[in-house]
């Protein structure tokens, strides 16, 4: 039976520390399965320009390796970058379909090849990454069973009889062997690592090696201690950050595998690591809040077009001008969501969602309303083909005065028949012109043949202005007789017409104007006298006729633009001078009615 080999050693170095390093925090180590698809978007970027086929090529190729990290993310790469192709094509065949056969028909979606065979590939890689998986869990398991191994081992040190030597020899063998051997499960590395280093120190404690060997391995342990540093250090000034934090988990792998360190370097190297280790997290957590703060302002973006679409929706234009304007607008708002990155993981799909949803509707919207617009425009275009079949039908007629009253009837109801569409617009509008201008034509040579009678007709017109320019007049209804008699007398020779016309209304401007300032006095004193009565007897009167003046002014208005609109259909026309001399006058006085209102209602603001 061997004999235990006891070394005596100063009392100060009876007890001999072990370091027992801590252990690196979670919360400043991120693993692999927690980092965002940053490298998913980086990978969908670079195959983007692919099209459905190149992507099941590049897939197909991909599925024939071994899983790895770097796989997993092209693979996702390849699968945005599928659906968001397969996206655009269903689009487009929905698109098309509805343009074909219109909004009220049902679509039923068709199935795509293309997307059957992305499932099939991808199932395979899923496979396959699957059985890789559950092979890594099952090594690591194994890794486990057999670190717990070394444990067992190293505890039958502590009360192994051999020589002191043979022992040591052992003790480094299974130091040798625990670092060969992989990684654990992560949810066991903690508790792993504390009763290896409980065993170490317990070893450490029982054999108490002697102070030079233990110095010697202390020194070695620093040493490489020292270069995992330094090497943390220099990954803190790399630009790749993502790279640099796996790289920092190998490193605290490494640490964790190496031996303690003289006692008065285990808090400053420990510091130095951990603070290069700090910056090294920082910088990677840091990274990926600004893909979070980039992509949350993609999010907010995305959803302020969402809002513009939908107000589109809400309160759809109703003209054709203002439809191509907001058709313009939307064509910019597509191009301008095409430009914007990914949205937050849970949000992406739910905006995009509410997009289409909110184009979706107002195409819908734009299609009812250029569907109603042309059933609308059908109609105008029957009432304007009845209106000129009418007015081919007056332009044969000879009895002048009524025809002409049924012919300016006409014109009115064209300009409140609407619009037709532009390829008919000019033709049917030539054709209505054409007969208004015939019946107009007809009727001036009519009367082109009583040229004699203009001769006798001008010398009783001038006759007629000299009584009237010696003439008193006191009301309109003596003027009314002048211009009774004045339109009695007829047509006079063409030479004389517009300079007699001339004449005539400077005489009958004059004679308006006598009867008007008179009548125009009375009636404003009359009205002021009005208006006192009603302010003393509480002014409630004058709000009422205010607004009775108010609508009267309007109404002139409205009277004057109609008056100044039927000029333009017979200003042309041969012998049509008295019908627009008779419209001006109508237009003057009802300038005149309107000044006159507008005098009585700044009267009644002055009292108020």
């Amino acid at each position: 039976m061997a004999t235990k080999t006891t070394i005596e050693v100063p009392v100060e170095e009876q007890t001999i520390q072990q370091e027992i390093e801590p252990q690196v925090c979670a919360e400043e180590c991120v693993t692999a399965t927690e980092e965002p698809t940053a490298e998913v978007e980086t990978a969908v970027n670079d195959i983007a320009q692919l099209n459905k086929e190149e992507v099941l090529t590049r897939l197909a190729e991909r599925v024939l390796e071994e899983p790895s990290a770097e796989l997993r993310n092209e693979v996702e790469a390849l699968k945005v970058a599928f659906y968001k192709l397969h996206r655009a094509d269903m689009e487009a065949r929905r698109k098309a379909f509805f343009e074909e056969n219109g909004a009220d028909a049902e679509y039923k979606a068709q199935t795509d090849e293309a997307e059957v065979r992305f499932k099939e590939l991808y199932n395979i890689y899923r496979s396959k990454r699957d059985e890789a998986t559950a092979l890594s869990d099952k090594e690591k398991e194994d890794n486990y069973q057999a670190k717990l191994a070394v444990i067992e081992e190293l505890k039958a040190l502590v009360d192994s009889e051999e020589a002191l030597n043979t022992t040591f020899t052992k003790f480094h063998e299974l130091q040798v062997r625990w670092r060969a051997i992989g990684q654990v499960p992560q949810a066991k590395v903690s508790d792993l690592y504390e009763t290896y280093n409980l065993h170490i120190e317990n070893f450490y404690d029982y054999v108490k090696i002697n102070k030079e060997l233990r110095d010697l391995d202390w020194k070695r342990n620093l040493e490489a201690k020292t270069a995992l540093c330094e090497q943390a250090e220099t990954l803190a000034e790399e630009n790749a950050v993502i790279e640099a934090f796996h790289k920092l988990q190998k490193l605290h792998e490494e640490w964790r595998e190496i031996g303690p360190v003289a006692m008065e370097y285990k808090e400053s190297l420990w510091g130095r690591f951990k603070a290069a280790s700090t910056i090294i997290n920082r910088r990677h957590q840091e990274h990926f809040e600004s893909i979070k703060a980039e992509q949350l302002q993609n999010f907010e973006r995305k959803s302020a077009l969402c809002e513009e679409v939908e107000a589109f929706v809400a309160t759809p234009p109703t003209s054709h001008k203002a439809w191509n304007k907001a058709s313009e607008r939307m064509q910019a708002i597509q191009a301008e969501w095409r430009t914007i990155g990914f949205a937050p993981k849970k949000e992406n799909n739910k905006v995009y969602d509410r997009f289409r949803a909110a184009c979706d509707k107002f195409f819908e919207a734009k299609h009812a309303f250029y569907t109603e617009a042309k059933d609308d425009m059908a109609k105008s275009l029957e009432v304007k083909n009845s209106l000129c079949e009418r007015a081919e039908a007056i332009a044969e007629r000879e009895d002048w005065a009524k025809a002409t009253e049924e012919l300016l009837a006409l014109q009115a109801e064209w300009k409140k028949s609407g619009t037709v569409a532009r390829k008919y617009a000019d033709a049917v509008w030539k054709r209505f012109r054409a007969a208004c201008d015939k019946f107009f034509e007809r009727k001036a040579q009519h009367f082109s043949t009583i040229d004699n009678e203009y001769s006798t007709n001008l010398t009783a017109k001038q006759a007629l202005l000299e009584e009237m320019a010696q003439a008193v007049v006191k009301s309109f209804d003596e003027i009314k007789e002048f211009q009774r008699r004045w339109s009695e007398i007829g047509f006079v020779p063409i030479r004389h017409k517009e300079e007699l016309q001339k004449q005539y209304k400077a005489v009958l401007d004059k004679l308006f104007a006598s009867v008007r300032n008179t009548d125009r006095e009375q009636n404003l004193s009359r009205f002021k006298n009005k208006v006192s009565s009603m302010r003393e007897a509480g002014g409630k009167g004058l709000r009422t006729e205010r607004e009775k003046l108010y609508n009267r002014v309007k109404q002139l208005e409205q009277e004057i633009q109609t008056l100044e609109n039927n000029i333009g259909f017979f200003s042309k026309s041969k012998g049509a001078e008295a019908m627009i001399a008779a419209v001006e006058e109508k237009i003057a006085r009802a300038k005149r009615d309107m000044a006159d209102a507008i005098e009585r209602v700044k009267l009644i603001d002055s009292q108020e």
